[in-house]
């Protein structure tokens, strides 16, 4: 097996690369990524001297440099995970999220396609179903309706309807999973708990939202690893998958369970202007993975901060690294 992994050297997709070469051994790995301030080769350190691994430096935006790697390669499968991600910057520049994640996506089910890929699979967002708002007994379904809120889950939609009408039109061999917030090692220091994680280490005042009750699903990145790996394999080809931790927790909950872990005081945190078009609250139902496939989640909330947490408390100089990295 030939498998593309793009945006791989970002967060959930180095995680996956680690998993998927551990766990396939006559897997050959194939690891595509743009290195943008997000991207960062040091993740996949412990792979790249690897015999069947190898990592390639390129943009999916740039049609003609994915239709020759492709050409070249002859991958069998292809699992998505570039994107760019970062709400805040779609606010104050959504044009590279239109081309990273929109025309990018167009380009590999384009040569996925002419190429014969035969599993091409489409790594989401929740953000794409919107806002379920205060209403704490509703949850996303795969069939509830796509209403992005932001420019960065309305080009994670398009991407996705682009994935379906893959599937309709050509009957291509594709899937889209969408996922709850996703915590864990690698994780750029710009998102929630890395970023928190570090200003509270450093006795720094902790920005928080609005009221801090915006509620979120968070799930262990290594259990999203293994829902992607179910759907590549054994899942339902032009369907959607959900994949949830079952672990509801606003910010400011999560906030405080990083000055807990920390030994700090409350009085760091600091109530700031909400973000625009900030949802109140995502939930994930999973429950059509765990029927079909047999999925759920082998870590709890617990377990995997506390390995989180160890994580950057190890890795200190990965941190200060990305840190020296220009934006």
């Amino acid at each position: 097996m030939k498998i593309l992994i793009t945006g791989a050297a970002g967060f959930i997709g180095s995680n996956y690369a680690h998993y998927r070469f551990e766990k396939y051994p006559k897997d050959e790995i194939f690891v595509l990524d743009k290195l943008t301030y997000a991207g960062n080769k040091d993740n996949l350190s412990a792979l790249l001297d690897k015999d069947r691994f190898e990592f390639i430096e390129g943009d999916i935006a740039d049609k003609e440099f994915i239709d020759n790697l492709f050409r070249e390669k002859k991958f069998d499968y292809v699992v998505n995970f570039a994107a760019e991600t970062h709400v805040d910057r779609s606010i104050t520049g959504p044009g590279i999220f239109v081309q990273t994640n929109i025309v990018g996506t167009h380009n590999l089910l384009e040569a996925s396609r002419e190429f014969g890929v035969k599993r091409y699979h489409q790594v989401s967002t929740d953000e794409v179903y919107g806002d379920l708002g205060d209403n704490s007994s509703d949850f996303f379904t795969e069939k509830t309706s796509l209403a992005p809120n932001c420019p960065y889950a309305a080009s994670k939609a398009a991407a996705d309807l682009l994935v379906r009408s893959c599937y309709e039109t050509y009957k291509m061999p594709v899937t889209i999973s969408r996922c709850s917030n996703n915590y864990g090692p690698y994780q750029f220091p710009e998102k929630l708990i890395p970023y928190f994680f570090k200003l509270i280490s450093e006795d720094k005042p902790v920005p928080m939202y609005g009221d801090g009750k915006n509620v979120r699903d968070w799930l262990y990145v290594i259990d999203h690893c293994r829902a992607i790996d179910m759907i590549l394999e054994k899942g339902r080809l032009g369907d959607v998958y959900n994949v949830g931790g079952n672990n509801e927790k606003t910010n400011l909950e999560i906030t405080k369970i990083l000055l807990d872990f920390l030994g700090k005081d409350e009085n760091l945190i600091t109530y700031v202007e909400d973000r625009l078009a900030h949802d109140r609250r995502y939930a994930i139902d999973s429950s059509k993975l765990q029927k079909e496939l047999g999925w759920s989640p082998s870590v709890n909330f617990e377990e995997g901060i506390a390995k989180t947490f160890d994580w950057y408390k190890e890795n200190s100089e990965w941190v200060k690294k990305l840190e020296e990295k220009p934006l």
